[in-house]
């Protein structure tokens, strides 16, 4: 392995380099410690993406994706998110999954991405929140289903994304995860036009930056879009300003990734973050103190096949609970808050 064998060589080679500095100041051997340093982070990598692709070897049997395809639910039912809380294989044959698939026009499939919509719109359901009139906010919503989901139940929806400069930057155009405008949330198989056109409106946002003008909703979302925003300090500090938009009560349920590789080393300040369990036991007590209520936090892995599949680059449309980014293994995780009132 690259720890036992590459790790030696790569210490000497440093502590030459080192005394080279120290006796010459020589600027190309400076130049060397810096290269000697990246190789050590790309080992480092590199033997964490070997462990996990070895976990990956063991790929459930296809014909449980089968029958999930073929689940169905009549209703959702109660008491199936209570908690915030790590995306599981049994959440995806619960009924209630089946149902708010069905709604949003698909069928039931074990993708994490799948599970984060469900997760929000049950989450919400549970909650009383999704009633004709009340007001919901989405952030950086894409081309995601929930705006009109929540428009065909009557909720009046401001769906909002960042300006299309910076989406065709940073790869969402060319990977169609972007709204442009109102038109790219229309999916007429969710909710007829009629609903549509008086319940959904479309701003852009910097979820950075949230605007003033954004107040008085009765709930708000975000879909995997927070770990994106340049780094853990940034990402939680857009779940607790997205508070501000809501009415006293209002709630609030926002999913992202969480490391369940570690509760130390991550990935931080880069394109998508990895947020650990630490961060988000933290950033609640910040946001109970303030007289916020958090629910309570299950991140006990699940124990299924799905569960202990990782999923590696180039991804799978299924099973995709779980995969390997960067040498870490992450999935989605759901936080529910409900605003102080």
């Amino acid at each position: 392995m690259p720890d036992s064998h590459s790790r030696p060589l790569i210490e000497t080679l440093r502590q030459i380099w080192e005394r080279r500095i120290f006796f010459v100041g020589n600027r190309n051997a400076s130049r060397t410690m810096r290269r000697l340093t990246r190789l050590e982070e790309r080992m480092d990598e590199h033997h964490r993406e070997m462990r996990l692709l070895l976990t990956q070897l063991s790929l459930p049997d296809p014909a449980v994706f089968a029958r999930l395809a073929h689940a169905e639910g009549s209703q959702p039912v109660r008491d199936v998110f209570p908690f915030s809380s790590v995306c599981r294989q049994v959440s995806f044959e619960h009924p209630s999954f089946a149902y708010w698939t069905r709604r949003m026009g698909g069928h039931p499939r074990y993708h994490r991405k799948q599970w984060e919509l469900v997760y929000i719109v049950q989450a919400l359901w549970e909650r009383d929140v999704l009633k004709p009139g009340a007001r919901g906010l989405g952030f950086g919503v894409g081309q995601e289903p929930l705006s009109a989901l929540f428009a065909s139940l009557d909720c009046e929806i401001m769906a909002t994304d960042m300006v299309s400069e910076q989406a065709q930057e940073a790869g969402w155009i060319r990977s169609q995860e972007h709204a442009a405008g109102k038109e790219s949330l229309r999916h007429p198989e969710i909710c007829d036009e009629t609903r549509f056109t008086r319940n959904v409106s479309f701003q852009v946002c910097d979820m950075n930056a949230i605007p003033d003008d954004l107040r008085g909703f009765d709930f708000c979302w975000s879909a995997c879009a927070y770990e994106h925003l340049g780094s853990i300090e940034a990402g939680l500090r857009f779940v607790e300003n997205s508070l501000a938009t809501l009415k006293p009560g209002g709630w609030a349920v926002h999913t992202t990734e969480l490391n369940v590789s570690s509760n130390e080393d991550t990935i931080d300040n880069e394109a998508t973050v990895l947020f650990r369990r630490r961060d988000f036991e933290a950033f609640a007590e910040h946001l109970r103190a303030q007289g916020h209520f958090v629910a309570p936090f299950d991140f006990a892995p699940g124990d299924q096949p799905m569960d202990r599949f990782i999923d590696t680059p180039p991804y799978r449309a299924e099973p995709h609970l779980v995969l390997a980014l960067q040498g870490y293994a992450t999935t989605s995780f759901g936080l529910i808050v409900r605003k102080a009132g």
